[in-house]
């Protein structure tokens, strides 16, 4: 057991040195990737980078992209990739790690993997101390999750500014989990869409709704696990709806934090004050996302 623990204690160090000497990759965007570790294994981590300086993509980067209803997303997971990769709330500087279930990485072998570039919004937090009124659920204590619809090719960790369309109001286990449903703007066809129904309308992804509802549905089923459900008899939302999620969860986020916005760096501030709420899981407690 003592021998377990110095081995522990070692890995550790070595992600710590790792962590600050890690390979960088270049976005195209102001921000940058620090990528520690190999895909597929537990030391992975993709960190965000602003002028060579860590930040967390949690944290730091504005939601709003820029003052036309274009907002900043954080793409976790690729469109086609089955590694369910998320943004750490746990570890300094939130980078994105793959998520760990009963001691294995866990991965979403469902159809051919995620259909759409899957990710979060930054600066916006699902409180779980509120009760929608509308979903009767409590917050999922994450950022909002939001799906880029987009046929432009994203990697993990890449900040892309996306256009809101709607939203879908999922059910995960008893807590309100909001799909945000968005375009890159990079898209040719983003001039063509302007709200969640607009997506039928487009040739080639006339059932892109369906497949995505039915996707989210069905997905925790190849593990034995019941249909998810939604609020609203599992209909899209529109773009109104969605914009009106983001701002609530934008100011639940700020209220989580404190009045003032960190600013650049994870500090032990705001990780202290999760933490006293109890909002955070260690690692060695089950991931139900």
């Amino acid at each position: 057991k003592i021998e377990e623990m110095r081995a522990v204690k070692r890995v550790g160090s070595s992600l710590r040195n790792l962590g600050r000497r890690g390979r960088g990759v270049r976005c195209a965007s102001i921000y940058s990737k620090r990528l520690v570790g190999e895909p597929s294994q537990p030391d992975y981590r993709v960190y965000i980078q602003k002028d060579g300086v860590d930040i967390s993509p949690f944290h730091d980067i504005p939601l709003h992209a820029s003052e036309n209803d274009t907002f900043n997303m954080i793409v976790e997971i690729p469109r086609g990739s089955t590694a369910k990769l998320e943004i750490n709330k746990g570890e300094d500087w939130n980078p994105i790690k793959q998520d760990i279930k009963n001691g294995k990485l866990r991965f979403v072998e469902f159809r051919n993997g995620y259909p759409w570039n899957y990710g979060a919004l930054p600066q916006t937090w699902e409180d779980p101390q509120h009760i929608y009124a509308d979903t009767r659920a409590r917050g999922d204590n994450d950022p909002i999750d939001v799906i880029d619809i987009s046929t432009v090719e994203s990697t993990s960790g890449d900040v892309i500014q996306v256009k809101v369309l709607g939203a879908l109001a999922l059910i995960d286990e008893g807590e309100t989990d909001w799909k945000i449903v968005a375009i890159n703007v990079k898209d040719p066809l983003v001039d063509q869409i302007h709200d969640v129904e607009d997506i039928n309308k487009l040739e080639g992804r006339a059932s892109y709704l369906s497949d995505t509802h039915s996707w989210f549905r069905d997905y925790k089923t190849i593990v034995g696990k019941p249909q998810n459900v939604f609020a609203y008899d599992g209909k899209y939302k529109g773009k109104k709806f969605a914009l009106d999620v983001l701002k609530e969860s934008h100011q639940f986020w700020r209220k989580m934090v404190g009045s003032q916005v960190p600013n650049g760096i994870w500090h032990q501030k705001v990780k202290q004050k999760i933490l006293d709420e109890g909002k955070i899981q260690s690692d060695s407690q089950t991931s139900n996302k």
